[in-house]
Order: C-alpha cells, then structure tokens, then sequence
C-alpha cells in the first residue's frame, strides 16, 4: 500500500469519507476521533475500499493481498462496526457505513472496553456540539433530508388512521423488517460521558435497526442483539411513554434505523433548536391544531415539544374588548409534527391534521444518494467511483433513478456528469414522453 506517515494515513482516510455525497469536515477534532476508531494500519485498508458495496475478491485486489487475508483483515473491520456485510445473489459482500447514521454512532451503541468511551464522547461533544461544520453538513447541505419523523401512531384518531400510508408508521417498518437489531442510543450514551445527562432521564435500549445492518451489527462485536418484531413494537410502545420521537432514515423502503430521539440528546432534534427555523430532518405529513375552546394554557404541550415549537400565549385583551384566554400556540413553521404534544394533552384539546402539501419521501437508500448527489453537486462522485461503480448493474441502478427525477433535476445531474450516455438516455427519455 506505500509509505504513508501516520497524519497521511488519516488524512487518506478522511479524504475517502468525504468522497462520499454525506462526509465529515476536516479538522483536528476529525482526526483524533479517526484515531481512535481506527489503528493507523485500518485506516490505510479502509482508505482504498469503494465507498459502495465491494466484494471480497474485490478487496483483495485492491489491497494487493490473497483473499484468505482480505477476509480476516473485513472480518476485523465487522467486528469493530467500521465496514458491515451482507449477501448478495449468493455473494457476501461489504459496505462502509457513512459517518452517521453509521460508523460515528456505531461505535457508542454498545459498552465497550477495546477504545476509551469518555474521551471519544468528548470529542463527538467537541466536533457536533461546538463546532458545528459537521452538523451542518449533515442536516442542511441539501434538500434531501438524511432523516425522517415517524407520527406517533397511537395519537392520531380513528378518522386520521385510515389515512396514513404504511410507509409513515413506524409499526410497519417493524413488520416488513428480516432482522431487528436493538443497541444502545448513541446520543445519549455519548451525552452521558460528555458530562451532559438526558434531562429527561430516556431509556437508552431504544436505537432499532434493520435489515443487513442489524443482523451485521448483532453478528459481529455485538452492537446490536436480534429482537422479535413484538420486541421492537414493545421498544416502540415505552419511546411513546417516554416522550421520544422516532426518527428515521428518509427512504420509505427498507430503511436502515428507527433512532427514538429526546431534544437534549440528539443531534438532529438539537439542530432544529439551534437552527431554527431551518428543519434538519424532513416532518411527517401531519400538523397539531389546537381547539381553542378546549385548551386550558396547562403548558405540559410546551413542556414535552422536543425543539420548543409550542409556546403559551397569556390572556389578553384585544382592542375591541374581547378577552382572549390563556392558551397553546404552534409554529407551523418549525414543526415536526411527531404528535408527542397531542400525547400529553390533559384535556385532548390537541389533535394532529394531514399537511395541506404532501411531503415527498425517496423510494429507498440509492434514490435518497442520488438526489443529495445532485444537490450536493457530487454525483460524479458517486458515478467514478471506479470500484464502487464498475459494474453495469450499478450503474444502471443510478441512471435509473435519474430518469425518474424531475426536468430540473435531470438537468442538474447532466451538467454535474458531463456524460454523453447520460444525455442521450434524457434525451431519449423526453422522446418517450412525448409519445
């Protein structure tokens, strides 16, 4: 692999995450968090794998090595939750996970002895929660939101029920799920050791995953063990008790994590304190309206909003006379719509209606990389990334979602490409349609 020094050999490593569309801005803070995640040595191997899925056969190859070596050297990466595996048409295969949600929270989602858990919460304090350049990558580098608020099922009444669609409940995920993995919540374990408890005293065994991730994450090093799906709706069931709000990745098939988020913990529901009015994750479809005439100004509505979008108005008196009374308000504006404050409602003056515009979730993980390529303005990235993209099936993968992309955005993939088989393909595509 070459001589490197120890700083180039993390710096090859950061360069390699910020060739994906969601990176980690460098800094000196970046750096010493690699190190502890990765030995020098990890960080060289890790540099020179694909940012898409690769095969062993693959990694060899690139690692100059035999595939009995390769395997031990990913199998070690698994173990440490810095690379996950799964089975494709028969073949194993390995993915590196993105910085969050992925091998950032990994590593905290589990009690662990091999890396001091203190120090690095520090530094995950240090990096999110005062410098804020990652943080704001991460949730506001592009219209395509990294996550989603899951509407807390049990609130909406009988009329609203019929209404919402599978992919919006979070108990559907749940059944449609092959593996559950349940471990530790990353933000508050993180919290914890920073030396910032919950204030609310949440339950830590409430991050859910998925799929290829839970039963990788629970096969290799434990960061997650397998549930049942009555287990996980169990999980679901105490984060509603709890006041927590379900946060998802953004994709309405198969997605990867259901994390139950309080607002002093989470970084997605702290940005949308911080940052407000600018929403770091996409809402649900569903908004609170207040009945006047039942609310009686108690605030627990105010008390449990997780990004303090609810305020209490004071009675007063309008110009004309009339006497208004002490009562909730909503700012639409910022709004997540999770339903926790319709929860709390002593009285049920609060009830949660469908958004007069229907939010737009992708279809799934490569839909959602594709747009935030574009608005990004790296999808040539994700295209030439020569290992990751070397096969037809990949790629047509990629150029299948683009050509079900809105005119606007086709024309933004086309510039950011600059590839005459892509121009071709819109131009073909505009054809058909018109046929």
């Amino acid at each position: 692999m070459g001589h490197l020094t120890t700083r180039d050999a993390y710096k090859s490593l950061e360069e390699r995450i910020n060739w994906f569309t969601q990176g980690a801005p460098p800094s000196d803070t970046l750096y010493k968090i690699l190190q502890v995640l990765y030995t020098e040595k990890e960080a060289k191997w890790v540099a020179l794998l694909p940012v898409r899925p690769f095969t062993l056969k693959k990694a060899a190859k690139i690692w100059g090595t035999t595939e009995a070596k390769a395997e031990k050297l990913l199998d070690h990466l698994c173990e440490k939750a810095l690379l996950v595996d799964s089975e494709y048409h028969g073949e194993r295969q390995f993915v590196m996970p993105p910085p969050m949600a992925g091998f950032i929270e990994f590593a905290l989602m589990r009690t662990r002895g091999d890396i001091d858990q203190k120090y690095l919460s520090e530094l995950y304090w240090q990096y999110m929660n005062v410098e804020e350049d990652f943080v704001k990558d991460l949730f506001f580098a592009t219209e395509t939101r990294l996550g989603r608020v899951y509407v807390q099922e049990p609130v909406l009444v009988n009329d609203k029920t019929n209404h919402i669609l599978d992919y919006e409940r979070a108990s559907h995920i749940v059944e449609e799920a092959q593996y559950i993995g349940l471990g530790t919540c990353y933000c508050r374990h993180k919290a914890y050791h920073a030396g910032h408890p919950c204030e609310i005293d949440a339950p830590w065994d409430v991050c859910l995953t998925f799929d290829n991730v839970a039963r990788s994450l629970a096969e290799h090093g434990e960061y997650a063990r397998l549930i049942s799906r009555e287990e996980a709706k169990e999980v679901l069931q105490l984060s509603y008790e709890s006041n927590l709000v379900q946060i998802g990745e953004n994709v309405r098939e198969h997605p990867a994590f259901i994390c139950n988020c309080c607002g002093c913990c989470c970084e997605a529901l702290q940005a949308a304190r911080r940052f407000s009015p600018m929403q770091p994750v996409a809402t649900t479809n569903y908004i609170p309206k207040i009945s006047l005439e039942t609310c009686i100004g108690c605030g627990k509505c105010a008390k449990v909003c997780p990004i303090l979008a609810i305020a209490i108005e004071e009675a007063k008196e309008s110009p004309n006379g009339a006497r208004t009374k002490k009562h909730a308000v909503v700012n639409t504006e910022i709004c997540l719509g999770c339903g926790v404050c319709a929860r709390n409602c002593p009285v049920k003056a609060i009830e949660l209606e469908r958004r007069p515009v229907q939010v737009i979730t992708p279809v799934n993980s490569t839909h959602r990389f594709v747009l935030q390529a574009i608005e990004k303005g790296t999808l040539q990235n994700l295209i030439f990334d020569n290992q990751a993209f070397a096969s037809h099936r990949a790629m047509a993968a990629v150029f299948g979602v683009i050509l079900k992309l809105p005119p606007m955005k086709q024309a933004l993939a086309s510039r950011q490409f600059k590839s005459v088989y892509l121009d071709r393909l819109l131009s073909m595509q505009k054809k058909y349609d018109r046929k």
